[in-house]
Parts: C-alpha cells; sequence; structure tokens
C-alpha cells in the first residue's frame, strides 16, 4: 500500500479503524503491556500480523502514532473535529507505540526489514592474542538483532560484505537503467563521505601501528 496521500484515503482508513476502536485500543493495551515489559521482538511481529490482517486499521494507528498534523487536518476536514480528537487521543496515549509501528509501516510501504536504527558497539583487549575485540549488536528500534563479537580485523571484513551489496545493488540499478531518487542519492552521498572519513581515520592508525607494533616494548 502506498503511502496515504489520496484525498480519500484518510476517509477509509479511519472509518474501518471507529467500526473497530474498541478491539484495536485492547490490542494497543496489550502491546503498551509487552513494551514495558521488554517483549519488543513479540511486539514487532504483532504489529506486522495487524499490517498483514488488517492494514487499514494498522494504516491509521501508524499514522495517528506519527503525530502527522496534515493526517490530523485530512480526517477533520473528512470526518469532522471529532473524529480527528479521536485518533489525537490514540497519539497521546500510546507514545511508547509509535517507534515500532512507525518502522513497521517503513517495512510495508518501502519494502524494508528490521530497518538498522543504531549500532551499539564496546571494544575490550585480548591480551594474549595481542588484538582488541569489538562486540557489536545492531538494533531496530528496540530490537536487538544480533550480536558479535570480532578482531578489528573481522569487524571490517564484515562491513566490506555490506560495502560490497551495497555497490552490487547500485550496478545492478545502473544496468537496468533504474533511477534512485533525489533523497536517497543525496543520504547515500553523505554516507560516503562518512565513510571516506573514517578510512581516513584507519590509514592514520595503521600507519602508526605500523611504527610501533602492537606487543612491542
Amino acid at each position: 500500500m502506498d503511502e496515504v496521500d489520496n484525498q480519500q484515503m484518510p476517509r477509509v482508513i479511519v472509518k474501518e479503524f471507529l467500526e473497530r476502536e474498541q478491539g484495536t485500543r485492547a490490542l494497543l493495551d496489550d502491546l503498551e503491556r509487552a513494551t514495558l515489559e521488554g517483549e519488543h521482538e513479540a511486539v514487532r511481529e504483532r504489529i506486522r500480523t495487524l499490517a498483514d490482517t488488517d492494514q487499514n486499521v494498522f494504516y491509521a494507528v501508524a499514522l495517528s502514532l506519527s503525530g502527522s498534523k496534515q493526517f490530523y487536518g485530512d480526517v477533520e476536514a473528512q470526518l469532522g473535529v471529532e473524529a480527528a480528537d479521536v485518533l489525537r487521543d490514540l497519539g497521546e496515549t500510546y507514545p511508547g507505540l509509535a517507534e515500532p509501528f512507525g518502522l513497521v509501516r517503513t517495512e510495508q510501504t518501502r519494502e524494508r526489514r528490521n530497518p538498522v536504527t543504531e549500532l551499539q558497539a564496546t571494544t575490550t583487549y585480548h591480551s594474549e592474542a595481542e588484538v582488541p575485540v569489538v562486540s557489536y549488536a545492531p538494533k531496530s528500534g528496540a530490537v536487538e538483532l544480533f550480536d558479535g563479537q570480532g578482531s578489528p580485523e573481522e569487524v571490517l571484513q564484515f562491513a566490506s560484505y555490506l560495502v560490497q551489496a551495497t555497490t552490487d545493488s547500485l550496478d545492478s540499478a545502473l544496468d537496468r537503467e533504474y533511477s534512485v531518487n533525489t533523497e536517497e542519492l543525496s543520504a547515500l552521498i553523505d554516507r560516503q563521505e562518512e565513510l571516506e572519513s573514517e578510512l581516513g581515520r584507519l590509514r592514520n592508525q595503521i600507519d602508526e601501528l605500523r611504527r610501533t607494533p602492537v606487543g612491542d616494548e
């Protein structure tokens, strides 16, 4: 389903939500409790199920939780102030569900899966092997996707796989003469510059390590 930009679309999805408001609020109460108990993966799956089985209700809730003034305004214009107030109240009552609903909305509208929003990383040192150890855990919202540990070389190998997959995808788009939208291209340029900056730091660190090898006394 495309983003709700059709003039009549808010009317359709909100009417269905209003018809099922009581049951939907009961579901949201359960999801909120599960979120507070740390059951983030289960919450994500239940939201996905709602999106798959009752798409209109899902979008009504997701857009309400996003706090979109345009969405509230469209609802008010099409269905009246009372309906818009119900949705505003939804956003105010369940703010803790805004992120998981927003991420599933991204999955639904942009063909994503567990979009990474954060990387938690710490470092230790293995004195016997004479190498730093990086512990890392990519997260999608509150959901920890996996955790891993590796030496700097091993972590960079994983990163190189991702960069190669990215360049392969762009090669494929170019070969097929597919376009890449301006927003994505601009963000891609920003990521490239960030990578080049970090690679510059890496080159300097490697040069220093060459001059003073690890473990040299």
